[in-house]
């Protein structure tokens, strides 16, 4: 049995890869480079230089590889920058899903990890999200990861019965960082740790937008889980889908807990040991005082745990991210 890992070059996927290889199952990775790097994927493991919406490419390497399942992590994943760009969010996304769904069932392949994101969830109103709390994404991108989840669930559906049946678990997480390897590392000029880092690299001060939240310091909390975590449950969740086992439609990879922006400065002023104050600047609009997920179901099913506190995320990032950069 062999997985692919579409975005298997990019950040997540390349962990995933490793996971997978790491737990003796055989992988192959897709990626278009577009975010990705191919010195990510490790020796021995072969690299699909292709993107998702090429079906008869997709469909191809699925047969030359003998794929019987699917961790799709390929997509376009920047919420802020989704608003900007609704129509390359929804083809990436959703247009991709459907491509990439049709080159399974062309193929055979009929097991699905699909990375969801907790960003299906908008502005949540209740302390602590569970799998039940109502969906009601705020940008194209939480909009196109929830269709993609009803895509999914209507392809099952669709394929019941069938010679070919498909089955499919997604997993929604919200703020994925650290790194479980020194040579793999968060590139999104987007998410809060490379910032930080390329602040401090550039002899800047990293900022806090607003601190007079009603949380415990007064800065956001968000809900940060770390990469290699993250990658287990999805081989979890795979190796579960090989045994007959049979899933959740969706799962949450939650900390339930939660870490606020202070306390992650604090944990980069330690494991740096550069000397810093964050500036306070005004709040950003749409920024919730509090997101934070739990993990329990996941933790039932699919070997999830949060097993990284908030000095090991920062330190294995830090550690791996290059310097300068």
């Amino acid at each position: 049995m062999t997985w692919m890992v579409t975005g298997g070059a990019g950040y997540i996927g390349s962990h995933v890869v490793r996971a997978l290889t790491g737990a003796g199952m055989s992988a192959v990775a897709l990626d278009d480079l577009s975010s990705g790097f191919e010195d990510f994927v490790e020796d021995g493991v072969p690299l699909v230089r292709t993107s998702i919406l090429e079906g008869e490419a997709v469909t191809a390497a699925m047969r030359e590889h003998g794929v019987t399942g699917v961790i799709h992590c390929a997509g376009y994943k920047y919420a802020g920058e989704s608003v900007k760009r609704p129509v390359h969010t929804y083809r990436q996304n959703v247009e991709g899903l459907g491509v990439l769904l049709d080159s399974m069932a062309a193929a055979g392949a009929g097991r699905l990890v699909f990375s969801s994101s907790a960003g299906v969830y908008g502005t949540p109103s209740v302390d602590l999200v569970t799998e039940d709390t109502p969906t009601t994404p705020e940008s194209p991108y939480g909009e196109s990861k929830l269709i993609g989840e009803w895509l999914i669930r209507d392809q099952v559906r669709a394929l019941a019965g069938s010679d070919a049946p498909l089955t499919a678990t997604s997993l929604r997480y919200f703020n994925v960082v650290g790194s479980g390897f020194a040579d793999i590392y968060d590139a999104s000029p987007y998410n809060l740790f490379p910032l930080v880092f390329a602040k401090l690299a550039a002899g800047q001060t990293p900022a806090i937008f607003g601190d007079d939240y009603a949380t415990e310091d007064g800065t956001c909390v968000r809900d940060y889980v770390h990469v290699s975590d993250l990658a287990h449950s999805h081989v979890a969740a795979a190796r579960m889908m090989e045994a007959g086992r049979e899933l959740a439609p969706v799962y949450n990879l939650g900390s339930g807990a939660g870490t606020s922006v202070r306390e992650i400065m604090d944990a980069v002023r330690t494991v740096t040991e550069i000397d810093f104050q964050p500036r306070i600047e005004p709040r950003r609009a749409g920024d919730p005082a509090r997101i934070v997920a739990t993990g329990e179901l996941a933790g039932d099913d699919i070997e999830w745990k949060n097993s990284h506190d908030v000095r090991e995320m920062v330190a294995t990032a830090w550690a791996s991210h290059p310097k300068g950069a």
